[in-house]
Protein backbone atom coordinates (compact mmCIF):
# COMPACT_ATOMS: atom_id res chain seq x y z
CA UNK A 1 0.00 0.00 0.00
CA UNK A 2 1.32 3.46 -0.93
CA UNK A 3 1.68 5.81 2.02
CA UNK A 4 -0.21 8.91 0.92
CA UNK A 5 0.76 10.79 4.11
CA UNK A 6 4.17 11.50 2.61
CA UNK A 7 3.93 14.20 -0.03
CA UNK A 8 5.30 13.17 -3.38
CA UNK A 9 4.97 13.96 -7.06
CA UNK A 10 1.39 13.14 -8.08
CA UNK A 11 2.32 11.05 -11.14
CA UNK A 12 4.02 8.50 -8.87
CA UNK A 13 0.98 7.87 -6.66
CA UNK A 14 -0.97 5.44 -8.86
CA UNK A 15 1.04 2.22 -8.71
CA UNK A 16 3.68 0.86 -6.28
CA UNK A 17 6.04 0.29 -9.23
CA UNK A 18 5.80 3.97 -10.19
CA UNK A 19 6.40 5.01 -6.60
CA UNK A 20 9.46 2.78 -6.30
CA UNK A 21 10.91 4.19 -9.53
CA UNK A 22 10.12 7.75 -8.41
CA UNK A 23 11.72 7.25 -5.00
CA UNK A 24 14.85 5.39 -6.13
CA UNK A 25 15.71 6.56 -9.66
CA UNK A 26 13.77 9.47 -11.15
CA UNK A 27 15.83 12.65 -11.04
CA UNK A 28 18.94 10.94 -9.67
CA UNK A 29 22.05 11.97 -11.60
CA UNK A 30 23.31 9.22 -13.89
CA UNK A 31 26.14 9.45 -16.41
CA UNK A 32 26.45 5.78 -17.32
CA UNK A 33 26.20 5.33 -21.09
CA UNK A 34 24.19 2.10 -20.96
CA UNK A 35 21.74 3.57 -18.46
CA UNK A 36 21.36 6.70 -20.57
CA UNK A 37 20.71 4.61 -23.67
CA UNK A 38 18.17 2.52 -21.76
CA UNK A 39 16.23 5.67 -20.91
CA UNK A 40 16.41 7.05 -24.43
CA UNK A 41 14.90 3.72 -25.48
CA UNK A 42 12.23 3.60 -22.78
CA UNK A 43 11.17 7.24 -23.18
CA UNK A 44 10.91 6.72 -26.95
CA UNK A 45 8.84 3.58 -26.39
CA UNK A 46 6.57 5.44 -23.98
CA UNK A 47 5.48 8.09 -26.50
CA UNK A 48 1.67 7.99 -26.57
CA UNK A 49 1.45 5.53 -23.67
CA UNK A 50 1.53 5.69 -19.87
CA UNK A 51 4.88 5.45 -18.10
CA UNK A 52 3.50 2.56 -16.04
CA UNK A 53 2.93 0.59 -19.26
CA UNK A 54 6.67 0.86 -19.94
CA UNK A 55 7.92 0.40 -16.37
CA UNK A 56 6.20 -2.95 -15.94
CA UNK A 57 7.94 -4.16 -19.11
CA UNK A 58 11.38 -2.87 -18.16
CA UNK A 59 12.90 -6.31 -17.51
CA UNK A 60 11.52 -7.56 -20.84
CA UNK A 61 13.13 -4.58 -22.58
CA UNK A 62 16.49 -5.40 -21.00
CA UNK A 63 16.23 -9.00 -22.20
CA UNK A 64 15.04 -8.05 -25.68
CA UNK A 65 17.72 -5.42 -26.15
CA UNK A 66 20.80 -7.26 -24.87
CA UNK A 67 20.89 -5.28 -21.61
CA UNK A 68 21.54 -2.20 -23.77
CA UNK A 69 24.93 -3.40 -24.99
CA UNK A 70 25.46 -0.84 -27.76
CA UNK A 71 27.86 -2.95 -29.83
CA UNK A 72 25.52 -5.95 -29.86
CA UNK A 73 22.48 -3.78 -30.60
CA UNK A 74 24.25 -2.03 -33.48
CA UNK A 75 24.86 -5.45 -35.05
CA UNK A 76 21.15 -6.32 -35.32
CA UNK A 77 18.91 -5.79 -38.32
CA UNK A 78 15.17 -5.95 -38.96
CA UNK A 79 15.12 -9.75 -38.63
CA UNK A 80 15.66 -9.19 -34.93
CA UNK A 81 12.59 -6.93 -34.84
CA UNK A 82 10.33 -9.86 -35.67
CA UNK A 83 12.04 -12.09 -33.07
CA UNK A 84 11.49 -9.44 -30.41
CA UNK A 85 7.83 -8.98 -31.32
CA UNK A 86 7.30 -12.74 -31.15
CA UNK A 87 9.28 -13.51 -27.99
CA UNK A 88 9.32 -10.48 -25.65
CA UNK A 89 6.72 -8.44 -23.77
CA UNK A 90 7.63 -5.08 -25.29
CA UNK A 91 5.50 -2.53 -27.12
CA UNK A 92 4.84 -4.17 -30.51
CA UNK A 93 5.70 -1.13 -32.62
CA UNK A 94 8.10 -2.12 -35.39
CA UNK A 95 9.38 1.43 -35.89
CA UNK A 96 10.20 1.88 -32.20
CA UNK A 97 11.88 -1.53 -31.96
CA UNK A 98 13.92 -1.02 -35.14
CA UNK A 99 14.98 2.45 -33.96
CA UNK A 100 16.83 0.90 -31.00
CA UNK A 101 19.30 -0.69 -33.42
CA UNK A 102 19.86 2.44 -35.51
CA UNK A 103 20.02 4.54 -32.34
CA UNK A 104 22.71 2.19 -30.99
CA UNK A 105 24.80 2.82 -34.12
CA UNK A 106 24.30 6.57 -33.65
CA UNK A 107 25.21 6.28 -29.95
CA UNK A 108 28.45 4.47 -30.80
CA UNK A 109 29.29 7.29 -33.22
CA UNK A 110 28.70 9.82 -30.42
CA UNK A 111 30.98 7.83 -28.10
CA UNK A 112 33.65 7.99 -30.79
CA UNK A 113 33.14 11.72 -31.31
CA UNK A 114 32.69 12.86 -27.69
CA UNK A 115 34.40 10.14 -25.68
CA UNK A 116 31.11 9.03 -24.13
CA UNK A 117 27.40 9.22 -24.75
CA UNK A 118 27.12 11.02 -21.41
CA UNK A 119 29.39 13.85 -22.53
CA UNK A 120 27.35 14.30 -25.72
CA UNK A 121 24.02 14.39 -23.86
CA UNK A 122 24.95 16.26 -20.69
CA UNK A 123 26.28 19.19 -22.75
CA UNK A 124 22.69 20.44 -23.02
CA UNK A 125 22.71 21.36 -19.33
CA UNK A 126 26.39 22.39 -19.46
CA UNK A 127 27.21 19.13 -17.62
CA UNK A 128 25.50 20.38 -14.44
CA UNK A 129 22.01 19.38 -13.26
CA UNK A 130 19.31 22.04 -13.22
CA UNK A 131 17.30 22.25 -9.99
CA UNK A 132 13.86 23.62 -10.70
CA UNK A 133 11.63 24.83 -7.88
CA UNK A 134 8.16 23.75 -8.88
CA UNK A 135 5.43 23.68 -6.24
CA UNK A 136 2.65 22.26 -8.44
CA UNK A 137 2.68 19.58 -11.13
CA UNK A 138 0.99 22.06 -13.49
CA UNK A 139 4.13 24.23 -13.45
CA UNK A 140 6.36 21.53 -14.95
CA UNK A 141 6.92 22.03 -18.70
CA UNK A 142 6.71 19.23 -21.26
CA UNK A 143 9.69 20.61 -23.16
CA UNK A 144 12.29 23.34 -22.80
CA UNK A 145 14.77 25.12 -25.08
CA UNK A 146 17.37 22.61 -23.86
CA UNK A 147 15.24 19.59 -24.74
CA UNK A 148 14.48 21.12 -28.14
CA UNK A 149 18.19 21.58 -28.74
CA UNK A 150 18.92 17.99 -27.64
CA UNK A 151 16.17 16.67 -29.92
CA UNK A 152 17.50 18.61 -32.90
CA UNK A 153 21.05 17.42 -32.19
CA UNK A 154 20.07 13.75 -31.81
CA UNK A 155 17.94 13.76 -34.96
CA UNK A 156 20.83 15.29 -36.89
CA UNK A 157 23.06 12.50 -35.54
CA UNK A 158 20.66 9.82 -36.82
CA UNK A 159 18.51 9.06 -33.74
CA UNK A 160 14.78 8.36 -34.07
CA UNK A 161 11.93 8.77 -31.54
CA UNK A 162 13.75 11.65 -29.84
CA UNK A 163 11.27 14.53 -30.05
CA UNK A 164 11.57 17.47 -27.67
CA UNK A 165 9.01 16.06 -25.22
CA UNK A 166 10.73 12.65 -25.18
CA UNK A 167 14.06 14.40 -24.63
CA UNK A 168 12.67 16.40 -21.72
CA UNK A 169 11.25 13.28 -20.06
CA UNK A 170 14.69 11.70 -20.56
CA UNK A 171 16.40 14.72 -18.96
CA UNK A 172 14.07 14.43 -15.96
CA UNK A 173 14.66 10.68 -15.65
CA UNK A 174 18.47 10.78 -15.62
CA UNK A 175 18.83 13.77 -13.32
CA UNK A 176 19.79 16.43 -15.86
CA UNK A 177 16.86 18.35 -14.45
CA UNK A 178 15.38 17.93 -10.98
CA UNK A 179 11.64 18.24 -11.46
CA UNK A 180 10.58 16.78 -8.13
CA UNK A 181 8.23 19.21 -6.45
CA UNK A 182 10.02 21.20 -3.75
CA UNK A 183 7.96 19.58 -0.96
CA UNK A 184 8.63 16.06 -2.27
CA UNK A 185 11.14 14.20 -0.05
CA UNK A 186 13.02 13.16 -3.20
CA UNK A 187 13.81 16.76 -4.16
CA UNK A 188 16.72 16.91 -1.72
CA UNK A 189 17.73 13.35 -2.61
CA UNK A 190 18.09 14.43 -6.22
CA UNK A 191 20.16 17.46 -5.18
CA UNK A 192 22.39 15.21 -3.04
CA UNK A 193 23.03 12.93 -6.05
CA UNK A 194 24.59 15.89 -7.84
CA UNK A 195 27.60 16.08 -5.52
CA UNK A 196 30.08 14.08 -7.56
Amino acid sequence: MINSEIKTCAWAMNQPLEREYHDKEWGIVNRDDNYLFEFLTLEGAQAGLSWYTILKRRDAYRLAFDNYDLVRLAGHDDERVEEIIKNFDVIKHRGKISSVFSNAKAALALQEEYGSLATALWQFVEHRPVNNEWQEMSQIPVSTPESKAMSKFLKKKGFKFVGETICYAFMQAVGMVNDHLTDCPCYSKSVASQAE
